[in-house]
């Protein structure tokens, strides 16, 4: 039925005004009435519209494999919007109750008080680890103390955001949930943005080590529903929510998640689920949280004995056992040769690694938690150390959590006993732009608690870990053990060494690319006046200098975001 051509003007008669009316009335009965019966016919919901699937679905990690599809289609129109039944599923689970499997293994600790649930764990799985990964950053699984004040915290009683947050390149640091086995779980883009599982950087199980050697997962651990029992939940996401499989508590499959890959069941209970796509698990918090530095706070440290290395190009990691109880061994690949790095760890946090390139050469490390090596980068070369390099010293530790994946956000600093601070700039802020090549281009100023009582000198650099390569920005030695402070613009204090441009000076952070870049100036207290080339010291050979006289060193950590570059 059409409605007539109507012309603008005056109605002449009330005759005509009542056949007007009465024509409307049922013209509009006809027509709610046909709305109604197509709305019955196709009820329309909320749809989440199609796109390219992620490879991970049809090549997945061990831990995603044989599993049901992610998500059941809504229909088979992929622009239709249809309605599907809420979800049915069981009693609620109390949040101890989703960890208690492991804490009756006594892998994990839980307690509670009014606001949040601890969970105590040592950050090492019990399921092989790292076979498969072939863009390795040289990291190892370390037990960490994820205990005590540094447990990890879960909501109780998650309060619904007013405006949920997405982690869609948001919360590129740290965890974003944790599995019930006590293994943190990673945001599945890296600090670059890029997905972690299709680069390469994780292991069967969806995880890998951070630069601080901590493992974590970037993918959701359905590999647990084994051990936990199907229709439980695998992980709990930060804001307090549960994160379930592939399929509805009550086996049913899962449909209409939202954007952030969670839904309300029957009872109005949210929580999410785990994809075979993008987000793969939690793509957001529906719950309150608290964003610090780019990542949920609170939440554990890791703490790293060793320093963190850029990636060994050409490995792949293709075995990891344990040769003897205490023992632990990865063997990675370059070219058919194989390399492999073996390790222990003591009861005080003393960690014996014995390293044996591709070529078949062999050195041995100890690294200890009270006094660490002074460097922060060296690698070993796919061939094999040269006869002059050493695999790295003891190590660094990072900022608060990484998000490991990636590059020069997660890279692992020096924590010791000096504390490095700057009244220009504070730790893991901006640096200003005056000490940049945007501005005066000047070095900032610099302060640090004193070192030991036979420190004999202090020294310092400055450096960047870029995807590829460690970058050098400034070296300093020969600062009198007296002198723990520089002021801004420093000039005559100890001796300048050279930096990448082969300079004896401060070079200014000149960033490229977006997005903001990580830098460290890391302290060093001294036993003894370091050895150094006459022309002219670089970091590298600040730091093989000083490798057996640094006594305690200490970082201070910023970044800097070029603007409008």
């Amino acid at each position: 039925m059409r409605m007539p051509q109507w012309r603008m003007g005056r109605w002449q008669s009330g005759y005509s005004d009542r056949l007007l009316i009465l024509w409307v009335t049922v013209w509009a009965t006809v027509t709610v009435a046909g709305m109604a019966a197509e709305a019955q016919a196709h009820p329309w919901h909320h749809h989440r519209s199609g796109g390219k699937q992620n490879p991970a679905v049809e090549q997945p990690a061990a831990g995603l494999a044989n599993e049901t599809a992610a998500v059941a289609p809504a229909t088979e129109h992929p622009f239709r919007l249809v309605a599907a039944p809420k979800p049915q599923m069981g009693a609620g689970i109390d949040i101890a109750d989703a960890f208690a499997p492991f804490e009756k293994l006594k892998t994990i600790s839980c307690r509670s008080d009014a606001r949040w649930l601890y969970v105590e764990s040592n950050g090492i799985p019990d399921h092989p680890l790292m076979i498969g990964i072939r863009s390795w950053q040289q990291q190892v699984p370390l037990p960490q103390k994820y205990v005590g004040d540094n447990a990890w915290q879960i909501p109780l009683n998650p309060v619904p955001a007013a405006d949920p947050a997405t982690t869609k390149n948001r919360f590129l640091r740290g965890a974003i949930a944790l599995a019930v086995n006590g293994i943190p779980i990673f945001n599945p883009l890296n600090n670059r943005g890029e997905d972690a599982f299709l680069v390469g950087e994780l292991d069967e199980y969806g995880g890998h080590c951070g630069r601080a050697d901590d493992y974590h997962y970037h993918l959701p651990p359905v590999h647990l529903e084994k051990q936990v029992g199907a229709g439980k939940p695998i992980a709990y996401a930060l804001d307090g929510y549960a994160i379930y499989g592939f399929t509805e508590p009550d086996g049913s499959p899962v449909r209409n998640l939202d954007r952030l890959g969670g839904h309300e069941d029957a009872q109005g209970n949210y929580h999410y689920h785990a994809t075979k796509q993008y987000p793969y698990l939690n793509g957001g918090f529906r719950g309150e949280v608290t964003e610090r530095d780019g990542q949920v706070d609170p939440q554990p440290r890791a703490e790293g004995l060793r320093e963190a290395l850029p990636p060994l190009r050409g490995a792949k990691i293709v075995g990891f056992d344990a040769p003897r109880p205490d023992t632990r061994r990865l063997t990675y690949e370059i070219d058919g040769r194989r390399g492999t790095v073996e390790y222990s760890v003591a009861a005080d946090g003393t960690a014996n690694f014995s390293f044996t390139d591709p070529a078949g050469r062999t050195t041995q490390t100890t690294y200890t938690a009270r006094r660490r090596g002074p460097g922060e980068g060296r690698r070993p070369e796919p061939g094999g150390p040269p006869p002059d390099r050493r695999p790295p010293p003891g190590g660094q530790r990072r900022p608060p959590p990484q998000s490991e994946g990636a590059a020069p956000a997660t890279q692992s600093v020096a924590e010791g006993a000096l504390k490095v601070t700057s009244p220009a700039f504070g730790p893991n802020e901006n640096l200003p732009a005056e000490f940049t090549c945007d501005g005066a281009g000047i070095s900032p100023p610099l302060a640090w608690s004193p070192g030991p009582p036979d420190t004999k000198c202090y020294c310092l650099s400055l450096w960047h870990q870029a995807p590829d390569q460690l970058k050098s920005y400034w070296v300093v030695h020969g600062i009198p053990a007296t002198v723990t402070e520089l002021e801004k613009n420093s000039r005559g204090v100890g001796t300048a060494g050279l930096n990448d441009r082969r300079r004896a000076q401060y070079d200014p952070m000149c960033s490229r690319g977006p997005g903001a870049k990580t830098y460290h100036i890391t302290v060093y207290a001294l036993s003894a006046l370091p050895k150094l080339p006459a022309g002219g010291a670089t970091r590298e050979a600040l730091l093989e200098a000083i490798r057996e006289i640094t006594l305690d060193q200490g970082t201070l950590t910023y970044t800097y975001e070029r603007s409008g570059r």
